[in-house]
């Protein structure tokens, strides 16, 4: 299959204006630096801000580092970054197994990925409790979950008005929006002060009232549990559904690929949260992905998802109509 070729306007990268700035943020704290948190160390580091994460291990340090370097390889290659830039970047972020380097921080963000809703609330609200120790009392807390509110999360915490839930997006690491919610806690001047980081990097902003799943995960949990049914009752293929809905209806990805490169593992917890919040069946996993999630068949991370991946993360067989 032929590699995708992405076209961005250049103006956003190396090559030309970068609209640096360091208004009220000059530097981001991350905790977690998965996909989530590597893409927002790029994206803060390109427009001039410091960035510190902090991770478990060593190993998990090094494995970011390695998927941050990744990403700004690939914009060298398509001629919308210089080495230069590349190094100045990775010269801005900081990894550490230390949560106390996040002082000084002018945001934190919050973006670990337990296994399940349990773990998941319990851990944040820890963690929220352990940056509330190190950070200036006008730092803004932030978690980047799209399905745990961030009412709940900030209710132990001395100084809840700074607390707000940012979503970023992993579909594309170009999308260019960030959902932002205010919660109950949250005060005028947080939410201000966060719409303007927003600004800052570049991003238009959607604002959302609290609610489990936002805008972008209910939609899409629903259309992912569509094409599944779809798939079971055999009117379509894997490749035929994404087609469809990449040609017919203009999206980068169709709706498989974009699980693949979520996590479907990842995808099953968001469904079973909002399953929770709502007790509405379409917001309940369908038994297909329950079957790959048990089967560790989780997308591109693994090598295997709804298709088959290389090293690199490149499809490299039609997939498993039988799966």
């Amino acid at each position: 299959m032929a590699k995708e070729i992405i076209i961005e306007p250049i103006e956003d990268f190396g090559l030309s204006k970068k609209g640096k700035s360091t208004t009220l943020f000059s530097k981001v704290g991350i905790v977690g630096c998965g996909l989530i948190g590597q893409n927002l160390a790029r994206v803060a580091s390109y427009y001039g801000l410091d960035v510190v994460f902090v991770e478990i291990s060593q190993e998990k340090i090094d494995e970011a580092f390695q998927g941050i370097t990744q990403m700004l390889d690939s914009r060298i290659e398509h001629w919308g970054l210089t080495e230069s830039e590349k190094r100045a970047m990775l010269s801005r972020i900081e990894g550490t197994t230390d949560i106390n380097r996040l002082a000084g921080c002018d945001i934190v963000v919050e973006a670990i990925r337990p296994v399940n809703r349990g773990m998941k609330i319990k851990e944040r609200k820890e963690i929220f409790k352990q940056i509330e120790e190190v950070v200036d009392r006008n730092c803004i807390i932030a978690t980047n979950s799209a399905t745990v509110v961030i009412t709940e999360l900030s209710s132990d915490l001395m100084y809840k008005d700074r607390c707000v839930s940012i979503h970023f997006f992993v579909s594309s690491p170009e999308a260019r929006i960030i959902e932002v919610v205010k919660g109950l806690y949250t005060s005028d001047e947080s939410y201000a002060k966060v719409c303007k980081f927003v600004n800052q990097l570049n991003r238009a902003m959607v604002p959302v009232d609290e609610s489990a799943g936002l805008i972008s995960v209910r939609i899409f949990v629903v259309l992912l549990n569509e094409a599944c049914e779809i798939l079971m009752e055999g009117v379509g293929s894997i490749e035929d559904v994404d087609l469809t809905m990449r040609i017919g209806f203009g999206m980068r990805l169709g709706p498989f690929e974009v699980a693949d490169k979520m996590g479907l593992d990842k995808i099953v917890r968001w469904m079973e949260n909002i399953y929770g919040e709502f007790g509405d069946v379409r917001y309940k996993p369908s038994p297909m992905l329950k079957k790959l999630v048990r089967a560790k068949h989780t997308g591109v991370a693994v090598g295997q998802g709804f298709y088959k991946y290389d090293e690199k993360g490149k499809k490299i067989v039609s997939p498993n109509k039988s799966c």
